[in-house]
């Protein structure tokens, strides 16, 4: 059994992580200071003798006895990271800075969940680890793309200054229960409005293409990714590689929900990247991993859960 710290717990992603590591046997810290991450997340686990759940901002430094650190802290949606642009910032940068140093004091190993934000607008299609991305320092997305890239630094200094045994995971469009409705994420976006029968927005020509990724799946390459030797250390992209239209998601999205939804368009945000598809060749051979859980089945997983939202 290990003392294991989430930073970011109560989130989306954070609490499917925090579940699996108390069904593994461990003792887990949720760290969450509640701005999109909501106790309704892990109420399962509220009375679990092996969980705690503590209230607090990662932009403070934080003490706890700890083997493993996976530093999740960051609202990861458009709308939550553009809301406050400098709090976002401030989160991936003195959030690393603080778990970093907690990792440093207690001698753990601390996993960074980076994005492939990380990577921009890409011309390298799909991306490779190696990739440096096309990002645009100064564009409304900055405060998150850039914040991440500089978490991804700080890791690294670490390591090379002070010996840390650090873990770099870059994740890609992942979906499944407990997203926020309202997050402006195109899987709950297109979810949520086709069971209302409301129209269905696509921004730009719906030809731009993602790939999507259940949630369970990434918990579980997160979880390989931790447990791998000192020496590798990433980073590795954790996405599915299966590329979609936005055009072909929300078809599927309507099909699936027998809505009445029409489609509208509106224009594409401000550097809203054009493809976004991952290579995982490096997490095939380092961690024995790929996904398992294929688009119409994970989208019968959402829209069940949102249907229970709503109702």
């Amino acid at each position: 059994m290990k003392n294991i710290l989430v930073s970011g717990g109560a989130g989306f992603i954070g609490s499917h992580l925090c579940t699996r590591l108390i069904n593994d046997g461990h003792k887990v810290i949720c760290l969450d200071n509640l701005f999109t991450g909501s106790k309704e997340n892990i109420a399962h686990l509220e009375g679990n003798s092996r969980f705690e759940f503590v209230q607090y901002d990662v932009e403070n430094p934080y003490e706890a006895d700890v083997d493993e650190i996976y530093n999740l802290a960051c609202p990861a949606s458009p709308i939550h990271y553009q809301y406050d642009a400098i709090k976002t910032i401030k989160t991936s940068v003195l959030g690393a800075i603080n778990m970093l140093g907690l990792a440093k004091k207690t001698k753990a190993k601390i996993l960074q969940a980076s994005t492939s934000e990380i990577y921009g607008d890409p011309v390298v299609h799909p991306q490779v680890e190696d990739y440096w991305g096309n990002v645009n320092p100064i564009g409304i997305r900055s405060c998150y793309d850039e914040g991440k890239r500089c978490a991804e630094t700080l890791f690294m200094d670490y390591h090379r200054q002070n010996g840390l045994r650090i873990k770099i995971i870059r994740i890609f469009n992942t979906y499944g229960p407990r997203m926020l409705p309202n997050d402006g994420r195109v899987v709950s976006n297109f979810v949520v409005q086709a069971l209302k029968d409301e129209d269905i927005t696509i921004y730009g020509s719906g030809k731009q293409t993602r790939s999507f990724q259940y949630v369970d799946d990434l918990i579980e390459g997160m979880v390989r990714m931790m447990n791998t030797d000192d020496e590798f250390i990433g980073p590795v992209n954790l996405g599915n590689p299966n590329e979609f239209s936005i055009l072909e998601l929300a078809e599927k999205v309507i099909a699936l929900t027998n809505s009445k939804s029409k489609l509208v368009f509106k224009p594409l945000p401000h550097d809203d990247p054009k493809q976004r598809q991952p290579d995982i060749t490096l997490a095939k051979a380092k961690l024995g991993w790929k996904p398992t859980v294929e688009l119409e089945e994970g989208l019968r997983h959402i829209i069940e859960y949102f249907k229970e939202y709503q109702s």
